[in-house]
């Protein structure tokens, strides 16, 4: 029986791989029933993996430039360009990938995020205006932080950013002064306690009794035995 130009299969040897997140399997793919969407969605986990950018995100640009995805749109009943328009719009309405249109050097441009908390941390961003041009073509906007970003400092110096993590610090964020968080993230890492409910606790100190700067910085040993001992003491290791 002849194969014809079907896939010739996997090679031997050690193969690029690209991490697909197993949410993808139990959660996505039995929901989805329309190739198109599908091939937008692998199409995103496989760019979106190769960028070493804080915020990944691609454009509709740049999946018009991939002649292979565009020659697999070619197949279908409609144009290339119309079947890609209809598959972005169902990963979208599905919640899978995350767009925001911003103005650039070349005008207006569709960035799409995976629907995560870095992609959603780069929506809050772009709400508040803190993307610009770039002048790159391949990447023509880029994140402008004023100031250190709360989800890299997490990252950082506690641990992986998990999405309920993210909406706690986006919560924390709103609750208190600007700076305060950096302040008790300080203390965490200098007192080697790497928890979040740890930071929590001591957010939730400042705001009941208040924060003063001399002790509460974590700068002498007197408040490093403050945030050792009490209701703190919970969450050391024994």
């Amino acid at each position: 029986m002849s194969a014809g130009k079907g896939f010739p299969g996997f090679p031997e040897g050690k193969l690029r791989a690209t991490p697909i997140p197993s949410l993808f399997f139990s959660d996505l793919l039995p929901a989805i029933d329309h190739l198109g969407e599908l091939k937008v969605t692998l199409y995103a986990l496989w760019s979106l993996s190769q960028s070493e950018a804080k915020f990944p995100y691609f454009t509709r640009e740049q999946m018009l430039r991939d002649r292979l995805l565009i020659e697999g749109f070619e197949r279908a009943q409609s144009p290339a360009e119309q079947a890609l328009d209809e598959s972005l719009e169902r990963a979208v309405a599905r919640g899978t990938l995350l767009k925001a249109s911003l103005e650039s050097g070349q005008g207006l441009q569709d960035l799409y995020f995976l629907n995560g908390a870095q992609g959603q941390a780069a929506i809050e961003a772009i709400e508040h205006g803190h993307w610009r041009p770039s002048g790159d073509p391949e990447a023509p906007l880029e994140l402008r932080i004023e100031r250190p970003n709360v989800f890299n400092l997490y990252e950082q110096n506690i641990g992986p950013l998990t999405p309920m993590i993210a909406e706690r610090l986006r919560d924390a964020e709103k609750i208190y002064p600007e700076g305060w968080i950096e302040d008790a993230l300080q203390i965490a890492v200098e007192n080697n306690v790497r928890k979040w409910r740890y930071i929590e606790a001591i957010l939730e100190d400042w705001q009941a009794t208040g924060k003063h700067e001399r002790e509460d910085r974590g700068d002498t040993e007197k408040a490093r035995r403050r945030y050792r001992q009490g209701e703190f003491a919970d969450f050391w290791d024994s």
